[in-house]
């Protein structure tokens, strides 16, 4: 079954900058899953994947308009320690998980204090070209509820 709009697809991946080391990989852990077609993958890599198939393994290069995005000028910004998820000792050049209005979001660590953190709000690999390693280890047909709430449902439902 090939890869197109409302199917379910899973995948192993390895991720790294353009003649760099790998950054991620899925292959330690449980595969990605994502609902194709709905704007929960990025732009690039759901280009890629189209017409693809279980057992395929490619490789993509993204630019950084079709990955992590540009990077952007002023954003830097000063948050409470409380609004981070991470906890502990921080440290510059850190990335962190900062709760926001849109849900948890990484930022990178520019400056630490007492009760404050500055941050920056790009992504860490905003501005970078990246390729990914894929094997596509599933296709499937999305159920319809699946399709009606734009993303995948684990094996015990919406949730799961």
């Amino acid at each position: 079954m090939k890869i197109e709009k409302d199917r379910v697809v899973r995948f192993h991946y390895r991720l790294s900058e353009v003649e760099g080391p790998e950054l991620e990989s899925s292959h330690d852990g449980d595969p990605m899953e994502y609902l194709h077609g709905q704007q929960g993958m990025m732009i690039g890599l759901e280009d890629a994947l189209v017409g693809r198939e279980t057992g395929d393994v490619f490789s993509v290069t993204l630019e950084p308009a079709l990955a992590y995005g540009k990077r952007r000028e002023n954003t830097t910004q000063r948050v409470p320690r409380k609004h981070l998820l991470t906890k502990g000792k921080l440290k510059v050049g850190q990335v962190v998980h900062v709760n926001t209005e849109q849900g948890p979001k990484e930022a990178t660590v520019i400056k630490v204090g007492l009760k404050s953190v500055d941050i920056d709000s790009n992504h860490p690999l905003a501005g970078k070209t990246v390729t990914f390693d894929i094997e596509v280890l599933d296709v499937r047909e999305a159920t319809a509820e699946e399709v009606a709430h734009g993303h995948v449902h684990g094996k015990g439902g919406c949730g799961q």
